[in-house]
């Protein structure tokens, strides 16, 4: 027996056919891209609802432009990419122009099993070592290595080349790898790094 579902429409011509007034190419976009987006914001940002403002601005920019989309011109996804990470960026940025705040601990009072502590602190030393790389390194780390997009389509969500993606996430794995080395055992990194941290 075949599968008699048809095949599912290109990104290009759900959004042709969002122009002309389809609000379910709309629907089927979002829900087809709407979880990458959010998921390279939240790791961006750190902050889940930051991440779905990130994420709903991004969505509103492409039915924005819908009426002028140049079929051809860059994939659609690239496009979202691009837009999220800016937005991203510019977030971040206006972060750091803020005065810092001290943040509340907010440790979980229940007592948790090793490994999820483990696990969590793993996640949140990843986290701050991330959020220590400058906004390109970070953007590249994340859109290589968690998002795991290919170098070429970083390198057109950059606006750069493909040696320069390769010498940002380069540059980005070698800080921090830097950065954890020193509480790798603790982490249970002990065996990822080599001597010299690479």
């Amino acid at each position: 027996m075949t599968d008699a579902r048809p095949p599912e429409p290109a990104d290009g011509r759900l959004l042709a056919q969002f122009a002309a007034g389809d609000r379910e190419a709309a629907r089927l976009l979002t829900l087809r891209h709407g979880p990458r987006i959010h998921a390279l914001a939240r790791r961006m940002l750190g902050d889940a609802a930051e991440a779905e403002d990130v994420t709903q601005e991004t969505m509103l920019r492409l039915w924005r432009i819908a009426p002028d989309w140049q079929p051809g011109e860059a994939a659609v996804t690239t496009w979202l990419y691009r837009v999220a990470s800016n937005l991203c960026i510019d977030r971040l940025r206006r972060r750091r122009e803020r005065t810092m705040a001290v943040l509340p601990d907010r440790a979980d009072p229940a007592p948790a099993p090793v490994e999820r502590i483990a696990a969590r602190d793993r996640a949140a030393a990843l986290e701050a070592a991330l959020a220590d790389l400058p906004d390109r390194q970070r953007l590249a780390v994340v859109l290589r290595h968690l998002d795991e997009r290919p170098n070429p389509e970083i390198a057109e969500i950059l606006g750069t080349s493909v040696e320069a993606v390769e010498s940002l996430v380069a540059r980005g794995r070698r800080a921090l790898i830097a950065r954890l080395a020193p509480r790798a055992e603790d982490l249970g990194y002990a065996n990822a790094y080599g001597e010299g941290g690479g």
